[in-house]
């Protein structure tokens, strides 16, 4: 029974230590110095009976020095470290990398600097400037320095960056609003930026700012130590009197400057010449800036704290077989009860609040619990109305840390409710990359398009990225496009007219070798070697069908005999026109009396260049296709946007030599054909072939330079319209002559026609 007592005597003064925390207005002098972290001391400790400090609801940094000076501290807090990640949590969430950074000029905002700047750094957040703000404790200290240093507050007022991250204590807020409130007599701008504070921060106003503007901090975003509200306590508020409780003179000197009144003293004399309180003033009518009626983070540690040692208290005592006593007036026990006896019980203790919540430490002595995050509005008359729009639960699944309704968040009025951008530059856009500027923080930087075959498609991409090899970028840059498969095909325009051309000038030749076997035993054919005749224009209607393996979609088949059958056809071609020439040659040199090169003159000479020289570009394009054999392949990167669909030639060096070969055989044949073009003979062809030569040569010397220069299908078009081109050359200047003569001049093909021809010739 003694024991409920002693706990019922904790619980009775529990709601006034949470008035006690709840009023932020602080007496000035050396009552103002007595922090409750000292008041929970005393409470705790009962006048100094135990000498060890066992729970703190407050900011506690303890290093190795402290920890073994008060090795049974409990904090009713969480660790603050899980704040600083909280705070990087949220701007990432937000997409704020450009921060403003303000902590108190004291050891605790050092570390705090130490801690959180490479935090920041290590998650892509910058920020814009660092402020110290002194640690003040009287309002003449505050005053003087901020008029003594306020060039170097400026810079927050200067700066870029939109949101500002606040580490201290209610000291440096009150400090903050002195800033605040000289602003404007600097002709500095309302400084309207989102805030965002930790648990240390709250409202704590002397009696002079009370009724100051608190509009800059409208949309503020806290991090405060969750809290509930307890049945009873609002009501119990309202009832509170100063006159409860005599021997308080926070309560009564709190009291005075709330309401700017005064109580009468217990001598009967007036402490100033002020209105005399009633004590029946309301809390409820203070401004929130000054007393909030729910019940804060802090307030709802000492409710925990109170809960924490009571029921400890009560488990000693119900652990004890010895009756306990308690000594009349003091209200203590009369055993001494050691701060291990505390600790033994605090360790792995859990409990339930009347509010609901569980309360429990962890193996370092800290309360396992998360963090609300609070949305700070100020109403015109100055009240503070808190809405909680998330929650920081630090033991939460890696990436679930942080709950945030963005819906709910009011932000300050100069943002007129659009979501705040805080960035030290605009975004880099789809299409665009960040490039670093020189002498600047990493978050500063300017955006540079992405070069040809690259895409960003996202904002403030660092690099911009390579498609696929089957896509290409679109024209802004900002995605990958499937590429379309290219080939020459029959469909398009330039495959008709080539396929045109091939069949017309098949036809041309048909019809070319009908009429010379027609009219075979007219002297016209008769002259010119009717059997290389025949051979040649089978050869050039064979080069004519050959432009259809370059159309259509490449095969294995086709890119196997495309260059091969173009080669050793256009060679067939190419030796038979170099044996008319040299069978015309060595026949007139065979007219001379004495010359041995009768025996030379015969079909076997002829055809035996023919079969020799194609014979060599045959053996040419049996090693190729037994070395490197063209395959069917695609080229990704020739052409924008298409895959090309193709025949890779397998050796470059072989289809460069069944070039080389024919453009050998074509020299040699214009340079006899130029030596014997003069000849005397009525149908000597020689000045023909060496005009088809020249022909011949001008179009492949072309077809070298142009078909380098061209890409995709175009390559193949080009060698294709060669082909037709040559072989065109050759068909027209060697047999569009004779095709004249033998169908629209019948009467120069006749025998008589060249007796004629040849005593004229022999008269001149």
């Amino acid at each position: 029974m003694n024991a409920l007592c002693g706990i019922e005597h904790l619980t009775r003064f529990f709601p006034l230590l949470c008035v006690m925390t709840s009023a932020t207005l602080v007496t000035a002098g050396k009552r103002r110095k007595e922090s409750l972290f000292a008041v929970m001391n005393v409470f705790l400790v009962q006048k100094g009976r135990f000498l060890t400090r066992q729970l703190t609801y407050g900011s506690f940094l303890p290093g190795q020095h402290a920890k073994m000076q008060y090795p049974f501290l409990y904090q009713m807090v969480p660790n603050e470290a899980h704040q600083h990640i909280g705070v990087v949590h949220l701007l990432q969430h937000f997409g704020w990398t450009w921060v403003g950074l303000i902590a108190v000029d004291d050891d605790k905002g050092d570390r705090f600097i130490q801690t959180i700047v490479p935090m920041l750094s290590q998650n892509g957040i910058c920020y814009s400037f660092i402020l110290r703000l002194p640690k003040w404790n009287y309002l003449d200290e505050i005053i003087d320095l901020a008029v003594q240093h306020f060039d170097s507050y400026t810079i927050a007022f200067e700066a870029t960056a939109k949101v500002f991250f606040v580490y201290g204590e209610p000291p440096s807020f009150q400090g903050l609003r002195v800033l605040l409130f000289a602003a404007p007599f600097f002709s500095l701008p309302p400084l309207g930026r989102v805030w965002i504070v930790t648990s240390h921060w709250d409202f704590a106003s002397l009696s002079v700012q009370k009724d100051w503007d608190l509009q800059s901090f409208h949309g503020t975003i806290s991090f405060t130590a969750h809290s509930n509200q307890p049945s009873g306590f609002p009501k119990f508020l309202q009832m509170l009197k100063p006159s409860w409780e005599k021997g308080d003179g926070f309560i009564q000197d709190f009291w005075e400057q709330a309401f700017s009144c005064s109580l009468e003293m217990s001598m009967g004399q007036e402490k100033n010449q002020k209105k005399t309180c009633t004590g029946e003033e309301n809390l409820g009518s203070l401004p929130g800036s000054v007393f909030e009626m729910s019940m804060t983070g802090h307030s709802y540690n000492v409710y925990n704290a109170v809960h924490a040692v009571a029921l400890s208290l009560h488990a000693i005592y119900k652990s004890s077989p010895n009756e306990r006593r308690l000594i009349e007036g003091e209200k203590q026990f009369s055993q001494k009860v050691q701060p291990w006896q505390i600790h033994n019980f605090l360790r792995g203790f859990t409990f339930n609040n009347s509010a609901g919540d569980t309360v429990c430490f962890d193996e370092n002595g800290e309360l396992v619990v998360g963090f609300d995050i609070t949305n700070w509005l100020i109403s015109p008359n100055g009240s503070v109305i808190r809405f909680k729009v998330g929650r920081l639960e630090p033991q939460a699944p890696t990436g679930k840390e942080l709950i945030i309704h963005d819906d709910q968040i009011v932000w300050h009025q100069s943002f007129n409710q659009v979501y705040p951008l805080s960035m030290c530059n605009d975004n880099c856009y789809p299409g665009y990359s960040r490039k670093k500027k020189e002498g600047e923080k990493f978050c500063c930087y300017d955006c540079a398009p992405c070069p040809e075959g690259m895409v960003s498609k996202w904002k403030d991409m660092d690099a911009c990225a390579n498609c696929p090899e089957d896509q290409y970028p679109n024209k802004e840059k900002t995605q990958c496009i499937p590429k379309v498969p290219s080939y020459l095909s029959y469909k398009e325009n330039l495959g008709v007219s080539l396929v045109t051309l091939a069949i017309t000038f098949s036809f041309l030749t048909t019809l070319v070798l009908l009429t010379f076997v027609k009219h075979s035993d007219t002297p016209i054919v008769k002259a010119n070697n009717h059997t290389l005749t025949y051979i040649l224009l089978i050869s050039l209607l064979l080069c004519f069908l050959c432009s259809f393996l370059f159309i259509g979609k490449p095969g294995k088949a086709i890119c196997l005999l495309r260059q091969t059958a173009f080669g050793i056809v256009f060679s067939v071609a190419l030796s038979s026109i170099l044996a008319k020439t040299i069978t015309v040659v060595l026949a007139f040199m065979a007219t001379k009396p004495g010359s041995r090169m009768r025996k030379w003159v015969g079909k076997g000479l002829s055809n035996s260049i023919v079969l020799s020289c194609s014979f060599v570009q045959t053996g040419i394009c049996t090693l190729w296709l037994r070395t490197s054999p063209p395959f069917p392949d695609t080229d990704m990167h020739s052409v924008m946007g298409e895959i090309v669909l193709e025949c890779n030639e397998g050796s470059a060096v072989m289809f460069y030599c069944v070039l080389g070969y024919m453009g050998f055989l074509a020299i040699v044949s214009f340079f006899v054909a130029f030596l014997a073009r003069k000849l005397p003979d009525s149908f000597n062809e020689a000045k023909f072939i060496t005009f088809s030569m020249l022909v011949f040569c001008s179009v492949w010397l072309t077809f070298i330079p142009t078909y380098q220069s061209t890409k995709g299908k175009y390559m193949v078009a080009v060698e294709s319209f060669s082909i037709l081109s040559s072989s065109a050359g050759l068909l027209g200047c060697i047999f569009f002559p004779k095709c004249y003569i033998i169908v629209l001049r019948p009467e120069l093909n006749s025998k008589a026609q060249l007796i004629n021809r040849k005593k004229l010739r022999e008269k001149q």
